[in-house]
């Protein structure tokens, strides 16, 4: 293989910048057509001008407008069962939420706001056993997600940065909706009571959210203060905290804006 050194590769892409074709370049300096080639792609990528469809503005770098509410759902869904990965080989970072099969009305819902905060961008569903991968691929991902960072959420810190809190304290439903429906559910407990003698069996819904990260529990009941619903917390062996919503008044509040997941 023929090595070319730096003054001829600068003299290239010199007669490239001045509108030479690859091919007049190749001939001219007695280079092959590929190494021009290759030397215009690699001068490219470190300009960042590769060719390409181009993305939608990014609401964090260029003030594109968002769909706050669904940002704020989207939001919940990723502290929840969300994370952010980069496949090798790939460009394009992706936003992966796994949602259960047992929830296609969930699956749907995921799919909608990825597609409101990122309209333009790619999303996809992609199969595996017993669920769905719901994604999105952008560049920007860590822009409107600024918690993802390396190992798992319940092992780093957590904080809404102050333009998410905004957003938060404008949709607090929209969060708690996410996050139930990554890590919640609505189930109906029931207890025995002995009432003039006889035994009778009452029953009564309630609402579980579980999740290890201290963090993302303080965002969690954060938001059930800001919206008025009384909670509770227990801690189990296995670290898993449970946060849980017992009180009529509560549960009539988040049967309201959240309900079973479907």
């Amino acid at each position: 293989m023929e090595f070319h050194g730096i003054k001829v590769r600068e003299k290239a892409l010199a007669l490239l910048q001045e509108g030479v074709k690859n091919a007049e370049v190749a001939r001219r300096l007695n280079v092959p057509k590929g190494t021009v080639g290759y030397w215009l792609h690699t001068e490219r990528a470190r300009r960042g001008n590769l060719p390409g469809r181009p993305e939608r503005p990014c609401p964090r770098c260029d003030g594109r407008e968002l769909d706050e509410a669904a940002y704020a759902y989207l939001l919940g869904l990723y502290l929840g069962d969300g994370h952010i990965v980069r496949y090798s080989g790939h460009r394009v970072p992706n936003l992966m939420i796994t949602c259960s099969e047992d929830w296609p009305g969930l699956i749907d819902a995921c799919e909608a706001a990825m597609r409101a905060v990122f309209p333009g961008n790619s999303v996809c569903r992609v199969r595996k056993t017993g669920c769905r991968n719901v994604k999105v691929y952008s560049r920007h991902l860590e822009c409107l997600f600024p918690q993802h960072g390396p190992g798992k959420k319940h092992n780093r810190r957590i904080a809404l940065e102050s333009w998410q809190q905004r957003i938060v304290d404008e949709h607090p439903w929209e969060l708690i909706r996410g996050l139930v429906h990554a890590d919640g559910c609505r189930v109906t407990n029931w207890t025995v009571r002995t009432v003039g003698g006889e035994r009778k069996r009452y029953e009564y819904p309630r609402y579980f959210f579980a999740n290890k990260s201290r963090d993302i529990l303080r965002v969690y009941t954060e938001a059930l203060d800001r919206v008025g619903v009384e909670w509770k917390t227990a801690r189990r062996r296995t670290g898993v905290c449970d946060v849980s919503v017992a009180r009529r008044a509560s549960v009539a509040l988040m049967d309201a804006h959240i309900g079973p997941k479907h």
